[in-house]
């Protein structure tokens, strides 16, 4: 098969511990100790399990692994979740400008996202702003749920967001919805890693539902959006949705049919279901086109090879073992398939980057 690019779309990128100012530390919201060895919040703290989890050792990473390209995700610690409108806007401003310098110093070996202070709309819509047209960041990263000023939990696909949806739409953007890491929303005890393994797939399902049956791809057909973990429990759960969508109208006044997005051409998924039949699944209800690499890395649910048995497009490499796949299909999913959800103008760029001709 002829030489390909592989685009990663799925990755994350801690900035060194000297680069993170001293107000999120002082006021317990993010640190990386001296040593590299974990990432801290008040009350929480997590391993830093993989050198690759900073630039100069990412793109070490990179080579060995094959990968020409990377997403950058913003971290989901960093969405500013439950903030002070203030703190929260300073917050996302760092992350977001963090995330430009990478792309803008590693043009061929990166693409950043930016994140917004959900908290207030007016603030948010003024970042986004800032981020395309000062940043020239193109990929809105989006938590699938965020605290309101009263403190409840609400998914990014309630109406309430649609002004931010519109501008995103105006602009052309790609976005990302991602789980939070934040445990406040299923507040219990975290055995087994629960929260991560359960109950994050379960609230992408849950915006995922809202976002498909307030038809907001069609509403904003210029955006093109890709859930994250392939929207694994979605792929199980259409039927049961189909079922209370007919049995009880009454509660779906105004709702699109479930399956209404199953075709659409702006909506992706990434491959990070660690299962060929969840992926056979997936392809089965959407097809391979909107399927990209998703790798997740450096955190260990993500394919990495200091998990054993694992290694990055591992997956997608067992899909094409039980044909679920063909090698054409692999192809596009490592690489068309990635550009298509970037965009146009993101397109173009990588093509000549990566490829050094037109097509």
């Amino acid at each position: 098969m002829d030489y390909y690019p592989r685009i990663n779309a799925h990755g994350h990128l801690l900035p060194y511990p000297e680069q993170i100012p001293a107000f999120l530390k002082d006021n317990g919201i993010f640190w990386i100790d001296d040593e590299k060895e974990f990432m801290f919040r008040t009350n929480w703290k997590r391993p830093v399990t993989d050198p690759s989890f900073f630039l100069n050792e990412k793109i070490e990473w990179m080579a060995k692994n094959n990968i020409q390209h990377e997403v950058i995700l913003n971290l989901t610690q960093l969405y500013g979740i439950g903030l002070e409108k203030g703190m929260a806007r300073d917050v996302l401003r760092f992350q977001n400008d963090f995330n430009a310098s990478i792309q803008s110093d590693h043009p061929s070996k990166f693409t950043s996202g930016f994140a917004l202070p959900l908290i207030d709309m007016e603030m948010a819509l003024r970042e986004m702003e800032r981020c395309v047209e000062f940043l020239n960041l193109k990929l809105l990263c989006l938590p699938t749920h965020f605290l309101d000023e009263q403190e409840q939990w609400v998914s990014v696909a309630d109406e309430r967001l649609f002004p931010l949806f519109q501008l995103a739409d105006d602009y052309g953007l790609s976005v990302q919805i991602h789980p939070p890491d934040d445990q406040r929303i299923m507040p219990f005890n975290d055995r087994f890693w629960r929260y991560h393994l359960v109950w994050m797939c379960a609230l992408t399902a849950d915006t995922y539902h809202l976002f498909t049956l307030l038809g907001l791809n069609e509403k904003f057909p210029n955006i093109r959006t890709c859930f994250a973990h392939g929207n694994q429990f979605s792929q199980m759960n259409i039927g049961r949705r189909i079922q209370g969508f007919s049995g009880r109208p009454d509660l779906f006044t105004g709702a699109k049919h479930p399956q209404s997005a199953e075709n659409a051409k702006n909506i992706f998924f990434d491959s990070l279901l660690h299962d060929v039949h969840s992926l056979a699944l997936l392809i089965k209800r959407h097809g391979t086109s909107q399927l990209v690499v998703g790798i997740d890395d450096p955190y260990p649910l993500g394919e990495m090879e200091t998990v054993p048995g694992c290694y990055p497009g591992k997956l997608i490499d067992d899909a094409l073992v039980e044909g679920v796949l063909t090698q054409m299909e692999q192809k596009e999913i490592w690489f068309s398939n990635s550009l298509n959800w970037l965009g146009e103008v993101r397109k173009s760029e990588l093509i000549n980057i990566l490829l050094h001709t037109d097509v």
